[in-house]
């Protein structure tokens, strides 16, 4: 009996050693907004590799009133979050136009796809355009064609996912929020400039406590 328990004990040691640590994966969705397209972009993080899992357009028809554009934004977001279960979301802001009209529409296909996310618990996460395009190609002014050409050399793309530069820019945004995570800049505080401290006058205080000693020269 006691032979088995030592051979039982260092079985169960050799199973110890011999399994495979596991890596931690995530999956991230970008969204890239729009009144007209909106464009996803899911990414599997598994240690130091980048995997695409799906990129897209959700067309929404121009005939239909704002209202209806919503609630497909709101339907769309969901079945995305349904069909692979990310665990992260990242969203890039609307940028500051002339048209004021075109910002609001915007900001609130914006709003409802932050709501389909946050109402399914996923943390939410909003990079400004500038902020995105700078984390992928190094240069905040660049254009889609550029931020296309550089998600190709980051991440392994099927040769027969066609481009399509609004699904790109929300794959952009979830590599900016991947990028972001795993290499957090810690801001320093500036430190706060300590005021210099006022010379003594001796000359001037002596003065100040000794006024009988004062010789005034006559003129």
């Amino acid at each position: 009996m006691r032979k088995f328990l030592i051979f039982l004990f260092s079985l169960m040691n050799r199973v110890k050693i011999l399994t495979p640590l596991q890596t931690t994966s995530k999956i991230i969705l970008g969204i890239d907004p729009g009144i007209v397209l909106m464009g996803y972009g899911l990414i599997r993080i598994t240690g130091k590799q980048v995997i695409l899992i799906d990129m897209g357009v959700l067309k929404l028809p121009v005939k239909k009133d704002n209202y209806e554009r919503l609630r497909l934004i709101h339907l769309k977001v969901q079945e995305l979050v349904i069909k692979y279960n990310p665990t992260e979301f990242a969203i890039e802001a609307p940028f500051f136009g002339k048209n004021v009209q075109s910002m609001l529409k915007l900001g609130r296909a914006q709003g409802v796809a932050i709501a389909s996310a946050m109402n399914t618990g996923i943390p939410v996460t909003e990079y400004s355009p500038k902020k995105v395009k700078q984390s992928i190609t190094g240069k905040g002014d660049a254009d889609k064609e550029q931020v296309w050409q550089m998600l190709q050399r980051l991440i392994v793309i099927d040769e027969n996912i066609l481009r399509q530069l609004d699904a790109s820019d929300a794959l952009a945004v979830a590599l900016c929020h991947h990028f972001h995570n795993s290499s957090p800049v810690k801001l320093a505080r500036p430190k706060a400039k300590i005021p210099a401290k006022k010379k003594n006058n001796a000359w001037q205080k002596f003065i100040l406590s000794n006024p009988g000693r004062i010789i005034k020269k006559a003129l």
